[in-house]
């Protein structure tokens, strides 16, 4: 188990630090909903790095972010009314990546990642609008797109409010979080990049919605989940799921969980954390010596936290190019 008291805060000033990103050298960036990615300092300060889309007038609104192979940041878009996936280079240019797939303007967008392979990998929680009418375990709008040299199409529809996904270290399968039906699920990935059958490994427990993932030296899964704001390492061989970190607050888990289950959670339902410091967890990304730390994102807070990990993290895709 990891303790509460083991978390340090770091940064302040941030603006909805969603998404952790850190580099093989060690620089902690995190997804800013100002416009761009903020590069945390040593000191606690950051320098924030902002580009400007001429049709956006209120600016990119970061969810998740991700390293392309140029070193430039590949941000998921999650607008008002309208997503796609845009390219920041560390200078403060801005461009497009993907806007519409299969004839379709995508979305507010969660997600975006590269893998070993050079696929981008991208994931859209809902077609529904506003978004919350989706916050339902019946929820089933969500879909991931993959986009490779053969251009972007969607492989996977039908999901539960679709949020980070990720290839397995060992190239096998393709796992996704469904955050409002309250699944992992997985996709067998072929050598062409073609998706399997679904499969749901695990449905999460009350108040666990699982929100951002990453893979340990193990091959376990470590999940974070907003609302019980609770750190999971999950086998995915066994299926057995270990909470590692706890740090939710009870009554306020027994209220989401109560209007979940009704299909009525609200905005301001989900715009506090209760009595948790966590602040929403939403996000994990291995760093440090042996890779035994890690860094948290959250979702309401202006500042991401660091905890001792009581395993190696597995390096990222980004971390071999």
């Amino acid at each position: 188990m990891i303790r509460l008291g083991d978390i340090s805060f770091h940064g302040s000033g941030l603006s909805r630090p969603e998404c952790v990103l850190v580099a093989k050298n060690g620089s902690v960036f995190t997804a800013d909903f100002r416009g761009g990615v903020a590069a945390l300092q040593p000191d606690g300060t950051h320098r924030l790095i902002t580009g400007q889309i001429a049709d956006l007038p209120q600016g990119l609104k970061p969810n998740g972010i991700a390293f392309d192979r140029d070193g430039s940041f590949l941000i998921a878009h999650l607008g008002a009314a309208e997503g796609g996936v845009f390219r920041l280079t560390p200078d403060g240019q801005a461009s497009p990546v993907l806007r519409e797939v299969d004839g379709l303007a995508l979305p507010p967008t969660n997600y975006a990642t590269r893998d070993a392979e050079g696929r981008m990998w991208i994931t859209v929680s809902t077609r529904l609008m506003p978004r919350d009418r989706d916050w339902r375990p019946d929820a089933a709008s969500g879909f991931i797109v993959r986009m490779d040299d053969r251009g972007a199409r969607i492989v996977a529809d039908g999901l539960g409010y679709t949020n980070e996904c990720l290839p397995s270290p060992d190239g096998r399968f393709l796992y996704v979080n469904e955050t409002y039906s309250r699944h992992l699920a997985r996709f067998e990935l072929r050598a062409d990049g073609a998706l399997g059958p679904k499969e749901r490994l695990l449905e999460f427990g009350p108040g666990e919605f699982p929100d951002g993932l990453a893979f340990d030296a193990e091959g376990q899964i470590w999940i974070t989940t907003i609302v019980a704001n609770r750190l999971l390492r999950v086998d995915p061989a066994s299926r057995r799921v270990t909470c590692m970190l706890d740090g939710g607050d009870p009554a306020h888990i027994a209220r989401v969980e109560a209007a979940w289950r009704a299909g009525t959670m609200t905005p301001p339902m989900m715009a506090i954390a209760g009595a948790s410091r966590l602040a929403n967890l939403s996000s994990l990304a291995f760093t440090g010596p042996g890779h035994r730390q890690a860094w948290l994102g959250c979702l309401l807070a202006d500042r991401i936290m660091r905890v001792p990990m009581p395993v190696a993290g597995h390096p990222p895709a980004h971390w071999r190019w």
